[in-house]
């Protein structure tokens, strides 16, 4: 009998912290006793891990044993440490070396029978142990894709406790397909995307037993989930736009949305195209049937697929979430996320009673927020929104502390002319008052609308209309390449900034570097003196300028950058 450590992960937000779990089986009153400042899922895990122990027909220590997780300030939560505490009890009782536990990182939760069932925000977890020096981490089988995505490190699988003590015990023949890897465990690291990595989805499921090895992996349906809870309160639609395979992000198959499909709208749909090769927010306003849903949905579309280390940071959001679909380990593709009216503060930037979740607006990280029927939000959920759509990142702060979430996204508004949303014929007119529009379209800050760069107004489309528009109709793809060479060019300017899209850029950097002639300025200082025009109205309506001179491919933006884009901020038609 003696103390035995292993180490595992606590979670707060989307980073990790490194834990060290002790375990001490000595003389005493019979019973496991839990201390570092646990939540009531953690304190929860002895009858869990002993009910797994024992139904793995391991004996139980029937004596005192002191579990520690150091250190003990840290706020620990969630089931995510069932693993690494039964394996440091077992190893304290001297059922597995204490020596081959001691380097590994443990990271599942247990079943009553043993069983190692999937967690939330494995892939934030398996980075921080890596940043800790891990060069092994041990997961639930069904988290081996998401876990793969980290460089540098062998990821082993768990099915049951059973097996991966036997592993660890090395009772018997050591297990075809490789010698052992780190720390004892057995199974060399697979790179990521290499034939049979879990990435490449030759296999059926994940091995058992002992022979299952780790280059023997491969996710097949439900592999790579979080714990299926779902996402946070009231977010009733988080959406994947398809990779250039064709297969959707969110596993659901479905027709691909397409730019080709809105009719009718061609002002709006360059509006939608300058704001995906700017990062800038959309407002649009129009009766029902006029297109702003479809255009919405069509926005993912035409923004260029995340880099790496956006499509890490995105993945870890949604993994933490419990929102990463099953079948795609890394989302590649800008997230979509459209929660309904009826959403909370909470759900849309992140909250909870217990652990901290990120809400809709990191969700939409690096993507699309869209809100219909904009209006309807309360108004508290609708201000919510200015301190992300600054700084690019929410704060939510709780007694048990403080945490931040990254939410730099493009925010669409949708909304209708009045509260009825009839279609106002001659012999059928609204009966809305001018008075009831006000109030209405009023639950829209000013401060709010000042945010947003694009303003539309959509109107509806005669049959002839339609007709004719379908002749210069664009498919998101020839759109998209437009949106990507402004990208470019935007990138190459902001080459050695922090900055990435024309959105980003900071006031100072707008006035001072990339400030236009001052023939260019006139128009927008003329309605700053008249007070059309707020400051920070003017940053956005430069910034919007720069987009369209990448657009047209030129070097800075002239007057007629600056007066369209004084004409889309102020929602006029130029």
């Amino acid at each position: 009998m003696a103390v035995a450590r292993t180490r595992c992960v606590a979670l707060i937000g989307v980073s990790g912290h490194p834990v060290d779990v002790e375990a001490d089986v000595g003389a005493g009153v019979a019973g496991l006793h839990l201390i570092g400042m646990l939540d009531t899922a953690l304190s929860e895990a002895r009858d869990r891990v002993r009910s797994a122990v024992v139904n793995s027909r391991h004996p139980w220590p029937d004596t005192r044993i002191t579990v520690s997780l150091f250190p003990a300030s840290l706020p620990k939560r969630g089931s995510l440490f069932d693993l690494a505490i039964a394996v440091a009890l077992l190893a304290a009782a001297g059922v597995v070396p204490a020596a081959k536990v001691a380097e590994p990182f443990f990271l599942g939760e247990l079943g009553l029978d043993g069983s190692v069932r999937p967690v939330r925000g494995v892939l934030p977890a398996v980075l921080a142990a890596v940043a800790a020096g891990a060069r092994t981490v041990v997961v639930p089988a069904r988290n081996i894709a998401e876990a793969s995505l980290v460089p540098d490190v062998t990821v082993v699988p768990a099915v049951t406790l059973s097996d991966l003590v036997s592993r660890l015990r090395h009772d018997g023949p050591a297990p075809p397909g490789g010698p052992p890897g780190p720390a004892g465990l057995i199974g060399p690291a697979v790179p990521y995307g290499s034939p049979g990595s879990p990435a490449d989805g030759a296999g059926a499921g994940v091995g058992t037993g002992a022979g299952a090895i780790e280059g023997e992996v491969a996710a097949g349906p439900g592999g790579a989930t979080g714990d299926g809870a779902g996402g946070a309160e009231g977010i009733t639609g988080i959406r994947g736009i398809t990779d250039d395979a064709g297969a959707t992000a969110d596993g659901a198959g479905g027709a691909v949305p397409d730019l080709a499909d809105v009719a009718g709208q061609p002002f709006a749909r360059r509006a939608l195209e300058i704001c995906a090769a700017g990062g800038h927010n959309f407002w649009m306003l129009g009766p029902p049937g006029t297109g702003k849903t479809m255009l919405a949905e069509r926005l993912p579309t035409l923004l260029p697929p995340l880099e790496r280390d956006q499509a890490l940071e995105v993945t870890a959001i949604h993994s933490v979430a419990g929102v990463l679909p099953p079948d795609r380990p890394l989302l590649t593709r800008p997230p979509f996320v459209a929660p309904h009216h009826t959403a909370t503060v909470a759900a849309i930037v992140g909250g909870g009673s217990g652990a901290v979740r990120p809400g809709a607006v990191s969700l939409a990280h690096r993507g699309v927020l869209f809100l219909d029927e904009a209006p309807e939000y309360p108004a508290s959920v609708l201000d919510s929104l200015r301190q992300p759509l600054e700084s690019g990142r929410v704060t939510v702060s709780r007694a048990q502390g403080t945490v931040t979430f990254p939410a730099r996204f493009v925010l669409v508004l949708a909304a209708n002319r009045c509260p009825c949303a009839r279609p106002s014929r001659p012999d059928d007119p609204c009966r809305c008052s001018p008075a009831a529009r006000r109030r209405y379209l009023a639950r829209l800050s000013g401060p709010l609308l000042d945010r947003v760069d694009v303003k539309v107004t959509l109107y509806p489309s005669t049959r002839r209309e339609l007709l004719a528009d379908r002749r210069f109709i664009e498919p998101s793809r020839v759109v998209a390449e437009r949106v990507l060479l402004a990208r470019e060019r935007a990138a190459r300017r902001l080459a050695g900034t922090p900055w990435r899209c024309n959105a980003e850029i900071p006031a100072r950097a707008l006035h001072t570097v990339y400030r236009p002639p001052s023939r260019a300025m006139a128009p927008l200082l003329t309605c700053l003196d008249v007070g059309a025009l707020s400051a920070r109205g003017l940053d956005r309506v430069l910034r919007l300028a720069w987009t369209l001179a990448d657009l047209a491919g030129k070097a800075g933006p002239e007057v007629a950058e600056t007066n369209a884009a004084l004409g889309l901020w102020l929602g006029e038609e130029r």
